[in-house]
């Protein structure tokens, strides 16, 4: 089967991690796997291209003015219509956009992942109208989490499917010193890690105002990521007299290898599809407290995680407390939610599950 994966990459994030996992997965099964990526002129070469090219995977750039839909479009459509694949694979808005707007004269099928719904400005807003419109001209829609598939319309039910991430161990651990050396993390504290693309949706400004709740523990906190508001929140957290217990890292490549170094994952979104660092601090041993939405109660219960509201910073900074005054429960639930990984959450399972519905996409695509 030839598969082209479709997305406009980020620097780094979940959406990136989760198409690379899936190219190489259908490699090793031995499709005929390319990536098309849609990038800005002038824009730096993201990570996932040299991570593609690095498991032997093409990569079809298109480059052009962030705003050239059209010409993206044409370039799309030349890349279908001259090498044929059997399905066009889109992540994110505006891939999905893309590839709902292409003719069904393509021959392949359409297939979306949909990884989640971010809200934020007027130009995401419009993209989640834009692709809501959109997705019933596809062939099959894959949500990540039962939220996901929830809020999506009833009119194409019968393609629509759930199925969330799964994980495959991508780099080596490092052990604890060598994680915390590698970081400068002091022994002294307990350390505790953000790690994301910073904006609004991930919420790293509801843990700086559970930290501010927190002055009694001997608490270090590590973001590990960037974005657009990170200056805004690293005044906030000078207003809120943090500065000594938060370090800023920015982004770092192959961040999870990192994990050992931590006590602690915090995850404080207010939206989220099925967001990959909390498999990679479950399979790091890390405990972890997230906010419950989106897919996270797909992948931890109470059993296994602390699960808090989301926007509710009272509610996080006690979870953080509870888990910081009974560490040995702490683990327990680590322990469980990495047995429970491995049982439910099986990478060659969930490529067997997108051959599946690539397979309906296509038998779809010849009713239509």
């Amino acid at each position: 089967m030839r598969v082209f994966h479709l997305v406009a990459p980020a620097p780094f994030g979940g959406l990136e991690r989760v198409v690379h996992s899936l190219a190489v997965g259908q490699k090793r099964r031995g499709y005929d796997v390319r990536v098309i990526t849609v990038l800005g002129a002038g824009a730096p070469e993201p990570a996932l291209n040299s991570e593609l090219a690095d498991s032997g995977i093409r990569v079809l750039p298109v480059v052009g003015h962030g705003r050239a839909y059209a010409a993206q479009r044409r370039a799309v459509l030349e890349f279908c219509t001259r090498l044929s694949p059997d399905v066009l694979h889109s992540h994110g808005y505006h891939p999905d956009v893309l590839a709902a707007s292409l003719p069904s004269s393509i021959g392949a099928a359409r297939v979306s992942t949909i990884h989640g719904f971010t809200g934020g400005g007027l130009r995401n807003r419009l993209y989640e109208w834009l692709l809501r419109r959109s997705l019933p001209r596809l062939d099959a829609v894959v949500a990540v989490s039962r939220k996901l598939a929830d809020d999506l319309p009833e009119t194409f039910r019968s393609r629509l499917y759930t199925l969330p991430n799964a994980w495959a161990p991508s780099s080596t651990l490092l052990s604890k010193q060598a994680a915390r050396t590698s970081l400068g993390v002091s022994d002294a504290r307990f350390n505790i890690c953000w790690m994301g693309r910073i904006s609004h949706e991930k919420g790293a400004d509801v843990l700086l105002d559970a930290l501010s709740r927190l002055d009694d523990l001997a608490l270090q906190v590590t973001f590990i990521g960037d974005g657009s508001i990170r200056p805004a929140l690293e005044r906030k957290a000078r207003e809120l007299s943090l500065n000594g217990r938060v370090t800023w890292q920015g982004q770092v490549r192959q961040a999870s290898r990192l994990l050992p170094a931590f006590d602690l994952l915090v995850i404080s979104s207010r939206t989220e599809g099925t967001p990959m660092t909390l498999f990679e601090a479950i399979h790091a041993g890390v405990p972890v407290v997230a906010t419950s939405v989106g897919g996270v109660p797909d992948v931890v219960s109470a059993a296994e995680a602390m699960l808090v509201p989301p926007e509710n910073p009272v509610a996080l900074a006690d979870a953080i407390r509870k888990v910081y005054d009974d560490r040995a429960a702490a683990g327990a639930r680590a322990d469980s939610a990495r047995t429970r990984l491995g049982r439910q959450f099986d990478f060659a399972r969930w490529i067997e599950s997108y051959e599946g519905v690539y397979t309906a996409a296509i038998r779809s695509k010849e009713r239509r």
